[in-house]
């Protein structure tokens, strides 16, 4: 079985799916082999109904990007942001560039592996429904690497199911130096709020 943080060798079969959040009426286009290609997952309404970026932020990373919902919005509410959609699903990848175009935020979400992301770059925000099953492990080291380019003063909101071990994680993020407050809860989902308490060192 292929999972959703593969690129995928199936058929596309693309679809539009609607959604509705910041009062507003969303359309996405999604396909076969990208995470929730079939509607807005419960946890990223959560996240997105009840948190907006800051209006100002000048750098954000949708980590985890499958089709650009998140990209998209946040290039839309902050309209000097440049936002930097990551994922490892390459037909994700070119979904997230399809959206930000019909969206008309195409010159400034950048769709990239994670390994294409400039090194360098410091983000105001950061905003994921991150891949839990990928195992705690690559999850942990995951979260690490990129919560390390957090820009002083900047935060990541993370959205995580509550029986995917979201309070655990929740615990693990504070042991690592991390401020990390539930911020919603909703749908059996939290949405964390986490910033470091100092400054990390990005890992390699």
């Amino acid at each position: 079985m292929t999972h959703y943080f593969e690129t995928p060798t199936s058929d596309e079969r693309r679809r539009t799916i609607n959604a509705r959040f910041w009062d507003t009426d969303w359309a996405f286009t999604t396909a076969a082999g990208v995470f929730s290609g079939d509607g807005l997952d419960l946890g990223t309404g959560v996240l997105l109904r009840t948190h907006t970026p800051q209006a100002g932020a000048q750098r954000i990373l949708d980590l985890g990007c499958g089709y650009g919902v998140l990209a998209v919005a946040a290039a839309s509410a902050a309209p000097q942001a440049r936002v930097d959609a990551v994922d490892t699903n390459e037909r994700a990848l070119a979904l997230t560039r399809l959206n930000a175009d019909a969206h008309g935020v195409s010159d400034r979400v950048v769709a990239m592996l994670p390994e294409d992301a400039d090194p360098d770059a410091r983000y105001d925000e950061i905003w994921s429904n991150p891949p839990i099953r990928i195992g705690k492990e690559a999850l942990h080291a995951l979260l690490l690497h990129w919560l390390a380019r957090l820009a002083p003063g900047g935060v990541a909101r993370l959205v995580v199911g509550r029986n995917l071990g979201a309070d655990s994680l929740q615990r693990w993020l504070v042991d690592q130096g991390y401020r990390c407050d539930r911020t919603a809860s909703a749908k059996g989902f939290r949405v964390f709020e986490v910033a470091p308490l100092v400054q990390v060192p990005p890992t390699d």
